[in-house]
């Protein structure tokens, strides 16, 4: 499949450009003759039954852009341990054979975690001085994922205003749905809690698997909790609350921890952004910090909690009339890309894919499966947060309130619209202001 620099495809429709434009007029003309069929068509999709949004490390590196903050780097580490030639062979050996390309940081854990394991068999000592290297270098990950999160919370001037409106805009384009629709399921593999951050500043509500107020415990039975008010005057009949979205992170997060003395995972109330001396930060994160490296084969994926996770993202994509979008997500975990093939042999579901390029992980998933069932918007202009949120995604709360405004002008005599001001039989009278 080739692929232009520019490129969308929705439904039947696709077009494609290898320049970028060169002055504003032309800007502005790509963006109108897009607009009218990439912005209906994403507007009909996210009023699937079930609508889910998995999001990448793209996502923090897009907002963390708007913010001027630098986003946290997966490139290789060297630990330092007299093993690190083993460990780079068997992560770029593994991460080839999995299609992800180079490997990267997570590739070198969890070779890293293979190596620790067997040295605890083998040579105690050993294994020691590895998991002390592997100790300072998790904790370097861990304070560069901090410090994205404090580069955007503490953002300044102009560079605040658009990321915070690029993030809210953006969350609440997908969950502002009719609170009787079933809610809005976003995934990650992402660590930092940037989503959870805007859900705050949105007001959008999040059911999780963790339960508790002071101390959220994960819980491996999913029980479908939501989240219902009262109308005032009705009795007997509670309605559901709009804003309410469900979240799993499939990667972990940096604010879990596994308590070995109660075998349980607790998420720690860490704040956005907060310095890598707070002291809910662990000293030695491999023992009790809950992120994951890649899992490469099945088996993995059937670990606590991997199996809980996965499943989740499973059984909420994988039935009829799903839709997933995909926003900053690379294709290069396997075991994703698995469950989402596994969606697509179900006639009725949809993928919307957003990326700023097509490399050959796209490539190669695009070739797996139906491109009726794919939709497209590649290249730096159809990605670009900004250019995504203001004039491609669709707004839910504007659109209801101009599908009243034009059910009103219909009503309305008007000289110049013959046959205006007559309602269509049956249809109910609209109130109008005075």
């Amino acid at each position: 499949m080739e692929f232009k620099r520019h490129y969308y495809r929705v439904g039947t429709q696709s077009a494609g450009y290898d320049a970028d434009p060169a002055n504003e007029g032309e800007l502005d003309e790509l963006i109108a003759t897009s607009r009218k069929r990439i912005e209906p068509w994403l507007s009909a999709v996210f009023q699937a039954e079930h609508l889910n949004l998995l999001i990448g490390s793209g996502f923090t590196t897009a907002i963390g852009a708007a913010a001027n903050a630098a986003a946290t780097g997966m490139s290789k580490v060297k630990f330092d341990s007299g093993y690190d030639e083993l460990i780079d062979k068997h992560a770029d050996a593994k991460a080839k054979e999995m299609g992800r390309g180079g490997a990267n940081i997570e590739d070198q854990f969890r070779s890293a975690l293979a190596l620790l394991e067997g040295f605890s068999v083998s040579s105690p000592k050993e294994a020691v001085a590895l998991r002390t290297t592997m100790d300072a270098q998790l904790s370097a990950f861990l304070s560069s994922l901090l410090a994205t999160e404090s580069g955007i919370a503490n953002a300044t001037g102009e560079h605040r205003v658009k990321a915070y409106t690029l993030l809210q805009s953006f969350l609440l384009s997908f969950a502002s749905r009719a609170a009787s629709r079933e809610r809005l399921h976003v995934f990650t593999t992402n660590y930092d809690r940037l989503i959870e951050h805007g859900c705050d500043l949105s007001g959008l509500r999040i059911v999780d698997r963790f339960v508790g107020a002071l101390n959220p415990v994960f819980r491996a039975s999913r029980v479908d909790v939501d989240m219902h008010y009262n109308p005032p005057g009705i009795r007997g009949e509670p309605r559901f609350m709009e804003g309410v979205i469900r979240l799993t992170k499939l990667h972990g997060s940096l604010d879990w921890f596994f308590d070995k003395t109660e075998r349980r995972i607790h998420r720690k109330g860490i704040p956005f952004g907060a310095p890598n001396t707070h002291s809910d930060l662990p000293k030695k994160p491999i023992d009790t910090v809950m992120i994951y490296p890649n899992p490469a084969k099945d088996v993995e994926t059937t670990q606590y909690p991997y199996a809980e996770l996965f499943r989740d993202f499973a059984a909420s994509v994988c039935r009829p009339n799903a839709v997933v979008v995909v926003y900053g997500y690379g294709f290069g975990d396997d075991h994703v890309n698995r469950i989402l093939l596994d969606m697509l042999t179900i006639p009725s579901t949809h993928l919307v894919v957003i990326a700023y390029g097509a490399d050959d992980r796209l490539k190669g998933f695009c070739e797996k499966v139906r491109s009726a069932q794919v939709s497209l918007l590649i290249g730096t202009h159809y990605a670009a947060l900004e250019n995504l949120v203001e004039h491609y995604l669709p707004k839910p709360a504007l659109d209801l309130i101009s599908g009243r405004m034009s059910e009103l002008l219909k009503r309305r005599p008007d000289p110049d619209r013959p046959g205006s001001g007559v309602a269509p039989a049956g249809a109910p009278i609209a109130d109008e202001p005075f």
